[in-house]
C-alpha cells in the first residue's frame, strides 16, 4: 500500500498538470485541478491522511485554483499576477484554502507544501500587487531553499528579491543560482530576466530575453503573452529613438 509520502507528490503532480498543461494550446485544465483537489480533500478527511502536510497541500491547491478566474484574459491569454483583477478571485475557495492552511499548522513539521502554501497565501492576502508582503515571501523562500535547493525555487526567490531590492538585485540573485545551467532551456528564466531588464528600462536586453523565452515554450498563450512584452519593449526603443 502506498504511503502518504508517495501519494501526496502524485496528487501535486496531477494538480500541476492542470494548473499549467504541459502540451497543447490550453494553459489551464481546471477539471484536472478540480479532480486533484477532490482527491486531496478526501484524503484529508480520512484518518490515514488527516495530517498537517495533507492540509498544507490542499491549501496550496485551493489558493492557487482560487485565482483561475483572473489568470487569463478574455481571449485565454496569460495575465501577470500584477495585472489580474483580484475581485474576480474565488473568495469561497480562498477561504477554504486559508482554513486548511490553519489546519496544517497543528503539527511541528514544516514541509515544502507548508512553505509554498504560505507564499501563495501572502499573495492572496494582499489587496493589490503593491501591498504584497515581499519580505515575508522572501523569508519563506529562504526556508524553502533549505528543503528544496533546486534552481527553479532559487529563480522564484529572485523575483522576491527584485521586488524588495530592485531589478538589479534580482538579476544578481539569478546569476548566483547554483547549477544555473540547468535552467538554460527553461523559458521562465528568460521571461523573468526580461521583466527585470524592462524594469531597468534596458528594453533591448529585455526584448532579447523575451525572444529566447518565446523560442523555448510551445504553449500558445505564453507565446502571445511574450510577444506582447516584446512589442512593448520595441515601442519603448522606438520612442527613445524619436526623442534622441
Amino acid at each position: 500500500m502506498l504511503g502518504l509520502d508517495s501519494v501526496l507528490p502524485s496528487l501535486y503532480l496531477i494538480f500541476n498538470e492542470g494548473y499549467k498543461d504541459s502540451s497543447g494550446d490550453k494553459l489551464v485544465r481546471e477539471e484536472v485541478c478540480d479532480e486533484a483537489i477532490r482527491l486531496t480533500d478526501l484524503l484529508a478527511k480520512h484518518p490515514a491522511g488527516n495530517q498537517p502536510k495533507t492540509h498544507a497541500l490542499l491549501a496550496l491547491m485551493l489558493l492557487n485554483a482560487a485565482r483561475f478566474p483572473a489568470r487569463l484574459d478574455s481571449e485565454g491569454n496569460l495575465l501577470r499576477l500584477e495585472d489580474q483583477d483580484r475581485t474576480r478571485w474565488n473568495q469561497p475557495m480562498l477561504a477554504r484554502g486559508m482554513f486548511h492552511l490553519a489546519q496544517s499548522a497543528t503539527g511541528d513539521q514544516i514541509t515544502e507544501y507548508h512553505l509554498q502554501a504560505g507564499i501563495i497565501a501572502c499573495h492572496c492576502a494582499a489587496k493589490d500587487y503593491e501591498s504584497t508582503d515581499w519580505q515575508e515571501i522572501l523569508s519563506l523562500y529562504n526556508r524553502l531553499i533549505e528543503l528544496d535547493n533546486s534552481p527553479v525555487v532559487a529563480l522564484n526567490r529572485a523575483v522576491a528579491v527584485a521586488n524588495l531590492e530592485g531589478p538589479a538585485a534580482g538579476i544578481a540573485a539569478v546569476e548566483a543560482i547554483p547549477h544555473r545551467a540547468e535552467l538554460n532551456s527553461y523559458y521562465l528564466l528568460y521571461a523573468i530576466l526580461g521583466e527585470f531588464e524592462a524594469r531597468r528600462a534596458n528594453f533591448s536586453a529585455a526584448a532579447a530575453h523575451f525572444r529566447k523565452a518565446v523560442a523555448l515554450t510551445n504553449l500558445q498563450s505564453e507565446r502571445v503573452f511574450l510577444a506582447k512584452r516584446i512589442e512593448s519593449c520595441e515601442q519603448q526603443i522606438a520612442g527613445a529613438s524619436v526623442l534622441a
